[in-house]
Formats: C-alpha cells, sequence, structure tokens
C-alpha cells in the first residue's frame, strides 16, 4: 500500500509549484542549526499542507543512533523551537518518514549507504524520488562532501529532469576570494549550477522579499529611486550580543567575512539594482551581480579611507556590564579580529553615481536590528526653513527586516495650533499588526523554494565570488596592519568615532534605529 494511503495526514500533501516527491538529507543532522531551524521548518510546511506526496527525511551524522533516537530528537526540536506548537496527528504522519543514516563525511562507503537506504524508499512508495542535500555542517567538511556525493551517483540522479538531485549550502562559502573560487570549482565539477542552492538565510525574511514589491510594485517609489532624489543610503546589521562561547570561530572569522560579506551586500544589492526584465531567479540575480560589479574599489588608506573597523570594550548593556571583546574566553592576547565594521560605498552606474552607500555591522552595539534607511534630499529653496518654529527632517524610508519586520517614512507635519509649526512624524508598517504575528520562518521559504527549484532567493557563484573580490583586499590590508588602525567602541553603544568620520566626510550622520 502507498504511504500516502497508509498516512492519512498526507491526502492534503501534494504538488505546490511543481514540488516532486522529495526526500531532503541533512548533512550534520545533530548540529544546532538542524535543531533550531531545519527541523521546525520541515514541520511547519507539512503543518500548512506545503510538502510534497511522498516526502521523507534523512539525517546524516558521524554518530551513530537508529531512526526512533532521531526521531524523538526531531520531536524535542519541534516543541522547543518550532513557531506553532507541534499537533500529534501531524508528527504521526511525519516521524515514520524521519530517518537517519551514520558516517564520516569523508566515507564514501557511507554514502553509498545513503543510496541505498534512499533506493529502498523509491522502491517502497513506487516512484522516483528527488534528493535535496542541505550541507549544515563546518565549512572544513564541504568539499569532502560534495566530492563523495558526485563519486556515490547521489549529484547525478535524474539530471536534466525537473526532480535531478539538488544541493543546499549554507555560508560562509569560502574565507576568501581564493577558497570560494576553490568552493565553486568543487560543486561544479560535481553539480551543475542549476542544482545548486547557497543560502542566505536573510534572503528569506518576509522584507526582504517586499523590496522587490516596494521598489516596482508602487509607483510613488521608483520614479524617486535615483540619484536625484536620494541624499545617501544606510544598512545596518547590528547585533547586542557579544561572542560569548563562539571565540574560536570568530577569531577566524569577524564582522567582515561574518556579516557584511553576505547578508549586508545581499541587502546592498536588492536595494540598488536595476529592474530585472522579470521574476524569474536568472534576471534576478543577473541584476544583483551587475550591481555588485558596479562597485568601487574602496579606499583603504589615510584620512580618505572608505572602511573602519573596531573591536567593543566593556560596557553597559541593558543596564548590566559586559565585558570586553579582548576579555571574553579564548580570544587572543594580541587579538585584531574586529567586532565591527562599517563601508562607505560608491556605485559607478548612471542610477547612482555621486550617491554614497553606507554599510555597518556589529556586535555588543545599543540593541538588535537589521534596517536599510534611504535618506532622500531635501526640498530646495524650502519654505519652512527660515525660523525655529519650524523642525524639519529630511525624509526617510526605512526597511526594518528584524526583529520588527515593517517599514517607516519620516515625513514632516504641522503642528496642530493657530500657529504654523512643523515637526517631523514617523509612519509606520509593520507586518504583525497588519498580517498576524505568526509569519513564516525564512527557512521555510527557502526550503519549499529549493524542494520546487526556484533559485531566486538564493546566491549564485558569480555573485559569491564578486562579493569576495570586494571584500578580500580589505582582509588582507587589516591581516598587514594588524592592530594598526583598530578603533575602539563600548559595549552597548552605535559604534566607533571611525565609522561616524565616514559618514563626516560627506556631512552624513548615522541613524540610530
Amino acid at each position: 500500500m502507498p504511504d500516502h494511503e497508509r498516512h492519512p495526514f498526507l491526502h492534503g500533501l501534494s504538488k505546490h509549484r511543481g514540488a516532486p516527491p522529495t526526500v531532503v538529507v541533512i548533512f550534520g543532522a545533530s548540529g544546532d542549526l538542524t535543531a533550531r531551524k531545519l527541523i521546525p521548518a520541515i514541520y511547519n510546511l507539512a503543518l500548512d499542507g506545503l510538502l510534497p506526496a511522498d516526502f521523507h527525511l534523512i539525517g546524516y551524522g558521524r554518530k551513530a543512533i537508529p531512526d526512533e533516537e532521531f526521531q524523538r530528537d526531531a520531536a524535542a526540536a519541534i516543541r522547543e523551537f518550532s513557531r506553532r506548537e507541534l499537533k500529534d496527528e501531524i508528527w504521526a504522519g511525519l516521524a515514520p518518514r524521519t530517518l537517519y543514516v551514520s558516517g564520516g563525511y569523508d566515507e564514501l562507503a557511507a554514502f553509498e549507504r545513503l543510496a541505498a537506504r534512499i533506493a529502498g524508499l523509491e522502491k517502497r512508495v513506487g516512484q522516483e524520488l528527488q534528493t535535496l542535500f542541505y550541507v549544515s555542517t563546518p565549512p572544513s567538511v564541504f568539499a569532502p562532501i560534495i566530492r563523495n556525493l558526485g563519486a556515490s551517483g547521489l549529484a547525478s540522479r535524474y539530471v536534466g529532469q525537473p526532480h535531478q538531485s539538488k544541493v543546499i549550502i549554507e555560508k560562509p562559502f569560502g574565507k576568501d576570494l581564493a577558497s570560494a573560487r576553490e568552493l565553486n570549482r568543487v560543486i561544479t565539477s560535481v553539480f551543475a549550477e542549476s542544482q545548486v542552492f547557497r543560502i542566505d538565510h536573510y534572503l528569506g525574511k518576509e522584507t526582504v522579499q517586499d523590496l522587490l514589491v516596494q521598489r516596482f510594485a508602487n509607483a510613488i517609489f521608483e520614479p524617486l529611486w535615483n540619484r536625484n532624489f536620494v541624499d545617501h543610503v544606510q544598512i545596518t546589521v547590528a547585533e547586542e550580543v557579544g561572542v560569548g562561547t563562539r571565540a574560536g570561530y570568530y577569531e577566524q572569522s569577524g564582522a567582515l567575512r561574518d556579516m557584511i560579506q553576505n547578508h549586508t551586500m545581499q541587502l546592498l544589492a536588492l536595494t540598488a539594482m536595476e529592474p530585472p526584465v522579470s521574476l524569474d531567479a536568472e534576471s534576478i540575480r543577473d541584476e544583483k551581480v551587475k550591481l555588485l560589479q558596479a562597485i568601487q574599489p574602496l579606499r583603504l588608506d589615510g584620512a580618505a579611507s572608505d572602511v573602519a573597523r573596531a573591536q567593543y570594550t566593556a560596557g553597559l548593556l541593558g543596564g548590566k556590564p559586559v565585558p570586553g571583546y579582548m576579555q571574553e574566553p579564548d580570544v587572543a592576547a594580541d587579538s585584531s579580529t574586529e567586532t565591527f565594521a562599517a563601508l562607505r560605498l560608491q556605485i559607478n552606474n548612471w542610477r547612482w553615481h555621486g550617491v554614497p552607500f553606507y554599510l555597518r555591522s556589529g556586535k555588543r552595539m545599543a540593541r538588535r536590528v537589521t534596517e536599510i534607511a534611504v535618506r532622500f534630499k531635501r526640498a530646495p529653496g524650502n519654505l519652512f526653513a527660515d525660523s525655529d518654529r519650524f523642525q524639519l527632517a529630511a525624509n526617510t524610508l526605512a526597511f526594518q527586516i528584524q526583529p520588527d519586520e515593517g517599514m517607516s517614512m519620516i515625513l514632516n507635519a504641522k503642528i496642530p495650533g493657530l500657529e504654523t509649526r512643523t515637526q517631523p512624524v514617523k509612519m509606520n508598517f509593520r507586518y504583525a499588526t497588519t498580517f498576524g504575528s505568526n509569519t513564516p520562518e525564512a527557512y521555510e521559504r527557502l526550503v519549499l523554494d529549493a524542494m520546487i527549484g526556484d533559485g531566486t532567493l538564493f546566491i549564485r557563484g558569480d555573485e559569491t565570488e564578486r562579493s569576495w573580490q570586494l571584500v578580500t583586499p580589505i582582509l588582507e590590508h587589516w591581516k598587514q596592519e594588524k592592530r594598526a588602525g583598530l578603533d575602539a567602541y563600548s559595549a552597548g553603544s552605535w559604534g566607533p568615532k571611525s565609522a561616524a568620520d565616514l559618514l563626516a566626510a560627506h556631512g552624513h550622520v548615522w541613524r540610530e534605529p
């Protein structure tokens, strides 16, 4: 009897935009990302009836555990981390389809066992299954996993057909330009680009996706989205947390690699790119690459430098004292790792010539927020500029990516009364207020899109390399400089003076989101 007849809950699960019967294989099944994000995402897709019929999940890891134990761990992860509670009737259908295979990431025989188990599932359900491999491991084993997927034949299953094998790869995609190119070489020696989904979870967030809608579906914005009306753009990715117990990783990364090269560059590309000819994946990704290619090389030395870096020192966060970076466990005594980085970019194209773009990201900042702020030019010859009665602010359109997804607009308005006086006001739109608070997690959208082969919200290989091409010279310069030029900022602040100087040179100041 086919599985969809044994499990009544699957009657509602059918093709979603062409999603074929699928088995998802998670490498790194015992990892934190799997428990916190991936398994809850799959459960919530099941809850919404968006998984394809004949869906299976296989966890893969070094530890040998029976299927039943993995199923119990998965249920516990859903109870703790899912945005919605575990429903027994949904889990009763999904649990028997949640399996486990153990083996090393460099062990070809284990991949052959995995292939045999997938073949067994196909025989049981009586049809071919798409395989979606999710590489959620430390980057040191990305290449062995990819090579073994090729050597075992798993990568070439049904190539050229709609249900061909696919692979999702978590960041980081390399640590510099050379390593990114090598990783891409390994990937493309095994998979076609159409099979590869390089994931950046920021692209799955509702407000990031809404950028395209706001720009290209609203006639009031696109005519103003250029150098004639925009004064400058600020993109902030701020975290309250410090490095905690992750100093071993962070010492090899830093803010530029950890946040600027990937998340922040993606936000920049979507904010500033030209209109794509259509909403298909390649048209959108083509425009993102063109935008990144138009960014001018950055100046790295002297008073005109386009970059700033700093480490947080001891300070107060939420009224409580927190240590500085150099006092965190496992941080090297001579560490030059930046916990804050800021860039001033110029885009050399017709739309944005002369408009500065400011990017910043840091840990232990005043609050957790990710925001894109488009500051418009002030009205020329303003009637209300010649008196203290008139408080005026530059019009600003801000997209808040997290924690409270939405957007706001700063306008100038008359204060009620008999005298003509003005002050800035803010108009707010919040997703939770308008659409409810139970917004799907980014990983739900991204896993679903990968299953159906939609690469719109994923990063193409040339896009990755261009981003690294921009930041690698900065990394090499800072490596040579060591601690020279490394600024400091108090925990709980909005960053160092050197970052403020990047804007002051053009008469600008950072927003406090």
